[in-house]
This record gives structure tokens, C-alpha cells and sequence, in this order.
């Protein structure tokens, strides 16, 4: 998934993470733009798993 179709279904992917991941705040999926590493830092923290799982899981959503 490139960055543009990331940032493109960002809101359908933030609904099911937040399904997916009960303990992710708003603030946590809060997707400014040009801060995907940020974004992926923070997943990790809370969901406890590695970037490359966490790509895999959204590409699948």
C-alpha cells in the first residue's frame, strides 16, 4: 500500500483499527499528514506488535 491509498482510506482504516484495537484513542489514530512514522510508532506502543505486522493487518482491512 503506497501512501497515497493509505491517506486515501485513512478513515475507513482508523474505524477498524479502533474495532480491531479497543485500547487506541482518537488521539493515537490522529493521521497528520507527513507523520506515518509517528503513526507507526504509536500503534506499536499500544498494540505491542512490529511495523511490518501492523502494514500487513491495514493492507488486509
Amino acid at each position: 500500500m503506497n501512501k497515497l491509498s493509505f491517506r486515501g482510506n485513512w478513515n475507513e482504516i482508523k474505524g477498524k483499527l479502533k474495532q480491531k484495537y479497543a485500547n487506541l484513542t482518537d488521539d493515537d489514530l490522529t493521521f497528520i499528514e507527513g507523520k506515518e512514522d509517528q503513526l507507526f510508532g504509536r500503534l506499536q506502543q499500544r498494540t505491542g506488535r512490529t511495523r511490518e505486522q501492523l502494514r500487513e493487518e491495514i493492507e488486509k482491512l
